[in-house]
């Protein structure tokens, strides 16, 4: 933003819509906040009810789905992986797509909510799998130690040993099912050097065990623990094995800043998603605003696709523009794209 743009004082018109004005003087403006755009809507969560998830996937991310137009190639390359039972390696940069496939797919197949594992390079196997908080089962049994009426069924026995468990988003979908669920493996790129390679197992096998749960299995009733899933649901592990009857839909994500290594990639199937087209962007933005408001901003589509073919932008940016200009009617649009638009790939 050039100093004459900092300086430059607001219009009249271009000032009412200013909630935040930096004088020093509380007041009462954010009461004026028009409703949030759709994708940033969390109002719903006041009155979710326990089962409510449903209701969640179909509100926040179904603009995500209906705007996500595959085309005749890129379909055969999903459907090969829903056949063949294998991961499907989504590649491509920001925005287009990639995270809203897997809900696509569920949303479709009705295959339920996607569970999630958003990946950092702190991340393990162990968290997508299960939890165990031996620390807190400590903490209990000492408590229970001092009161004589808690020993008996405490913390300390075997059979509650589950209530210390918690299974991870790769664990909860591999759970035995009457239908696949769909995990979304979120950024895989960003995971330390050895994430790739330790899920090479497990994507194979489509099973896995938990030792905490394996070594007491004689002494549970039945052999099994009832444990927590990762979207908060309880189910009961027998012998402490988890193994899938359906292999689930596995959407590993990645802005290709990285390359994975061989083993990986001979188990997945890969999808590249290109850089979107206009009629793409317009069904972005119809989906998200209305059809009105993609008519409206049919220039900016055209100069975001001008300005994508020698800089990284995502279609995020856009629609964050093309929202805000029609909630503050009346500012310079094309100088607000420009200051909301900005090329991810420059150096800061």
């Amino acid at each position: 933003m050039s100093e004459a743009a900092v300086s430059e004082e607001p219009g009249p018109v271009a000032g009412e819509w200013l909630v935040y004005r930096g004088a020093g003087e509380p007041h009462d403006g954010i009461d004026r906040l028009p409703a949030p755009p759709p994708w940033r809507d969390f109002r719903h969560r006041a009155s979710e009810t326990p089962g409510g998830a449903e209701t969640r996937r179909l509100g926040a991310h179904r603009a995500h789905t209906v705007s996500l137009r595959p085309g005749a190639e890129e379909l055969e390359v999903i459907n090969a992986a829903l056949y063949l039972r294998r991961p499907l390696l989504v590649t491509g940069g920001p925005g287009v797509g990639k995270s809203s496939l897997a809900h696509s797919v569920a949303d479709e197949l009705r295959l339920g909510d996607v569970l999630r594992w958003p990946i950092v390079s702190r991340t393990s196997l162990q968290d997508g799998l299960y939890h165990y908080d031996a620390i807190a089962r400590l903490q209990d049994v000492q408590i229970a130690a001092h009161d004589p009426e808690a020993a008996a069924g405490g913390p300390g026995a075997p059979e509650r040993i589950g209530d210390y468990i918690r299974l991870g988003p790769l664990g909860t979908a591999l759970l035995p099912s009457a239908r696949p669920r769909v995990l979304l493996v979120d950024e895989l790129d960003k995971s330390d050097i050895d994430l790739p390679n330790d899920l090479l197992n497990i994507l194979e096998e489509g099973e896995f065990v938990i030792p905490e749960l394996q070594r007491l299995a004689d002494r549970l009733p039945g052999n099994e623990a009832e444990v927590l899933t990762s979207d908060g649901r309880k189910v009961r592990i027998k012998d402490g094995r988890v193994a899938c009857t359906h292999f689930p839909f596995v959407v590993l994500t990645s802005n290709e800043e990285r390359d994975f290594p061989a083993p990986l990639l001979r188990r997945c199937i890969h999808l590249e998603l290109g850089r979107p087209d206009h009629e793409r962007l317009a069904n972005f933005v119809r989906a998200h605003l209305g059809r009105e408001r993609e008519r409206d901003a049919d220039d900016l589509i055209t100069r975001f696709l001008e300005r994508s073919r020698t800089e990284l932008l995502a279609a995020d940016q856009l629609l964050n523009a093309i929202h805000l200009t029609g909630a503050a009617p009346g500012l310079d649009r094309d100088r607000l794209a420009e200051l909301l638009i900005q090329r991810l790939d420059r150096p800061r």
